[in-house]
C-alpha cells in the first residue's frame, strides 16, 4: 500500500513541477490549490487537441483490445483486465466529480474559481490525464520492478497533462487531481486478485480470443 501512495505522489509532484513551468508568473494564481492560471494558448505540433485525443483513444484500444486477446490466464493478460478496470473506474469517477463540480474551462473563463456553474462545465477534474494515467498504472506496478523502461509510460498521461493546459481545455489543478486519481484506480485495480470485469462478463471473456483462433 505505501508504495503505492508513494507512486501517486511522485506522479503529482512531478506533474505540478512541469505544469508550473508553463504558468505565466505575472498573473496571479487561484483554484484549490494556489496554482490555477491560464497559460498562452497552443494547439500547435504536437500539443495539438487532435493528437491529444489520438493518444488517449489508442491507450483506451490497447488495453481494450490486449485484455480481450490474451484473456485473464496469463500475467500479462491479467495485468490488462485490470487496466481494463481501472479505466472503467476512472471513466465513472470522471462523469460524476466532473458533473458534480462542474468547473467552468480556461477557454470560457479566465477565473479558475468558478464552481457549480451548471451541467456542460467539466473541467474538473482532467478525463484524459485520468483516463490515461489509470490505464497505464497497473502495467507500471506489475512490470516495473522488472523492467524499469515500463515507467516511461509515464510520459502518456505527462503529456496529456501539459497539452489539455496548453490548449485550455483543463486548469492546472484538473491535471493534477486526474493524475492522482487515475493512479490510485490503478493501484487499487491492481491490487484486486480478481478483476472486476472478469466476475461480472461471461466466462468467456477470461480465455482470451487467441485460445479461440
Amino acid at each position: 500500500m505505501l508504495s503505492g501512495f508513494r507512486t501517486i505522489g511522485l506522479c503529482s509532484a512531478g506533474v505540478l513541477t512541469l505544469l508550473l513551468l508553463f504558468a505565466p508568473q505575472t498573473l496571479a494564481a487561484g483554484g484549490p490549490f494556489g496554482i490555477d492560471q491560464r497559460v498562452a494558448y497552443d494547439d500547435s505540433g504536437i500539443w495539438g487537441e487532435a493528437h491529444q485525443n489520438q493518444v488517449l483513444g489508442a491507450t483506451m484500444l490497447f488495453v481494450a483490445g490486449a485484455a480481450l486477446w490474451q484473456g485473464n490466464d496469463s500475467r500479462f493478460g491479467h495485468t490488462m483486465w485490470q487496466s481494463a478496470d481501472a479505466v472503467m473506474l476512472a471513466f465513472a469517477g470522471h462523469f460524476v466529480l466532473a458533473n458534480t463540480f462542474q468547473r467552468r474551462r480556461p477557454h470560457d473563463t479566465a477565473d479558475p474559481d468558478e464552481w457549480f456553474q451548471g451541467f456542460g462545465n467539466t473541467s474538473f477534474p482532467s478525463g484524459h490525464v485520468m483516463l490515461t494515467s489509470a490505464a497505464i498504472t497497473p502495467i507500471v506496478f506489475e512490470y516495473g520492478r522488472d523492467y524499469p523502461w515500463v515507467w516511461l509510460l509515464e510520459a502518456i498521461p505527462l503529456y496529456e497533462a501539459i497539452g489539455r493546459v496548453k490548449v485550455r481545455a483543463h486548469w492546472q489543478s484538473d491535471v493534477l487531481v486526474g493524475w492522482a486519481l487515475g493512479t490510485a484506480l490503478g493501484w487499487y485495480a491492481h491490487s484486486r486478485k480478481v478483476p472486476i470485469l472478469i466476475r461480472v462478463l461471461p466466462d468467456g471473456f477470461a480465455v482470451g480470443l487467441q485460445v479461440r483462433f
